[in-house]
């Protein structure tokens, strides 16, 4: 007796993506409109993979380009425009020929897809570093220097010496190490890509707990930036101990 509609849609369901083809030759000529669309369905599904190998393959450009050396590192940062909180720079070493999908410029993922991303990389990179700047040694060495000791830090709390660093638009004074600044490269390269997720996980985390701290701002929400409500409470109750003094001119 065949099987139902609804329970080929269970099996379809439960499969692993490796398992669609076989499932797709399986009942490809069932005839019934309910399994053509689960058939299609999965084509669909098998179509975008396919797409996002591709872009993967395309993201890892640089990497192949610097194949040569043996560790190649990503740099990035996150939180060089809120008005509260560290700024904070993530620093990646993927392994060679490296194929973690949906790793992407942070700012184009979602909360959920980046946390999950973040656990990926984290299991699958050679070495991962962050590096954290507080608001009071922002406001002592400005942004711009408080970003590179931030990126310096990451480099070195990665526990290896990478041969290369791929950087997102900067050329990090002080280090030694072979540079490739490019811009806009947390939408060009893995390495980068993965350095601005783990940062932004990291960074967005820290902030959560400050929330706890002080609720009345936000930052849960806001993660520091200058949302209304951040600076109505800014206005209504001041600075906290984490707010950037340099940053908070304006509404203070």
């Amino acid at each position: 007796m065949a099987k139902s509609i609804s329970e080929i849609r269970s099996v379809f369901q439960a499969a692993d993506t490796n398992e669609l083809p076989s499932l797709i030759a399986e009942y490809e000529n069932d005839g019934r409109s309910g399994v053509n669309a689960l058939i299609t369905r999965a084509k669909k599904q098998l179509d975008a993979l396919e797409k996002e190998k591709k872009r993967i393959y395309q993201l890892s450009e640089y990497e192949r380009k610097y194949g040569d050396c043996a560790y190649i590192c990503g740099i990035d940062e996150v939180g060089r425009g809120p008005l509260a909180g560290p700024v904070v720079a993530g620093a990646v070493i993927l392994p060679k020929g490296c194929e973690i999908l949906y790793i992407n410029d942070s700012k184009k993922l979602s909360p959920e897809k980046r946390e999950e991303l973040d656990r990926v990389i984290r299991a699958e990179a050679v070495a991962v570093g962050i590096g954290i700047v507080s608001p009071e040694r922002i406001d002592e060495i400005n942004i711009l220097n408080a970003t590179y000791d931030a990126m310096r830090q990451a480099i070195k709390n990665l526990g290896v010496t990478p041969d290369i660093l791929l950087n997102d638009a900067v050329t990090i004074p002080e280090v030694s190490i072979r540079q490739v600044p490019i811009i806009k490269g947390d939408a060009k390269s893995i390495s980068i890509g993965a350095a601005s997720i783990v940062a932004k996980v990291y960074r967005d985390n820290l902030m959560v707990e400050y929330d706890a701290q002080y609720p009345e701002y936000g930052f849960a929400s806001n993660k520091g930036y200058g949302a209304a409500a951040h600076i109505e409470a800014l206005k209504t109750y001041g600075p906290t101990p984490i707010h950037r003094r340099s940053f908070i001119g304006n509404f203070i």
